[in-house]
């Protein structure tokens, strides 16, 4: 049996603290994993390569995730970047996606 992934606050040693990173970032790939089909289906949808990049839709999405992390207390710059570069990694993913339609 495994010991419980404590809450970040709840953690007294790094063994806890890693356990805890490890499980997040599982998460976070599942989540991606999400993400990315969508970008699957956005490149299935888009009647054109060149509609793939949508400058005003990356900065609602970026703006969004702004928003989100300061409401929970997050830095926002750092969060922009992240944003930024998961939107530049979607749009390069959504390209392959899209010329693999033949």
């Amino acid at each position: 049996m495994t010991d419980p992934i404590l809450a970040g606050p709840d953690c007294t040693t790094m063994i806890e603290v890693r356990a805890g990173v490890d499980q997040v970032d599982r998460e976070l790939i599942a989540l991606l994993a999400r993400r990315f089909a969508y970008m699957d289906a956005a490149a299935r949808i888009k009647p054109a390569r060149d509609a793939v990049r949508d400058e005003g839709r990356k900065a609602q999405v970026v703006s969004n995730a702004i928003t989100a992390a300061e409401a929970a207390g997050l830095p926002a710059d750092v969060i922009a970047d992240l944003w930024d570069a998961l939107v530049e990694a979607s749009i390069a993913y959504e390209l392959k996606a899209f010329d693999r339609r033949g």
